[in-house]
């Protein structure tokens, strides 16, 4: 099985995740006279969750096709991230898919990439 975005294989085989800590927010408040702050906690927030790995494609216009699919779910909406080992992030938004670096052999084209994801809600 490989990594699968909403059910679909766009990535390959060759990849690597790095998950974030969940965070918190808070908004502390201060009065003029008074001493001391108020801290109102507003939860939970979501972790970043980091991607990278290699593209293969038979030439640079299969690439330009597959880079292209990817960018696409930079769309604002959240999306289902789904591992080999069946770990599902669910409520991910895409921020950022980057090309890093493109190889060209006899065999093809490579590209290494970074994806950031956002987890809205864990």
């Amino acid at each position: 099985m490989k990594v699968t975005l909403d059910g679909k294989d766009l990535f390959g085989d060759r990849l690597n995740f790095e998950t974030g800590s969940v965070t918190r927010d808070s908004i502390e408040k201060a009065a003029a006279g008074l001493d001391g702050i108020v801290s109102i906690d507003l939860g939970r927030r979501g972790r970043t969750i980091r991607q990278s790995g290699t593209l293969r494609a038979g030439n640079r216009e299969q690439l330009r096709g597959m880079t292209e699919e990817i960018s696409s779910f930079i769309d604002g909406m959240t999306h289902t991230l789904e591992t080999p080992e069946k770990v599902v992030f669910e409520n991910v938004r895409m921020d950022s898919f980057e090309i890093i670096k493109e190889n060209f052999s006899g065999a093809g084209v490579t590209a290494k990439y970074v994806i950031v994801y956002k987890q809205l809600v864990v």
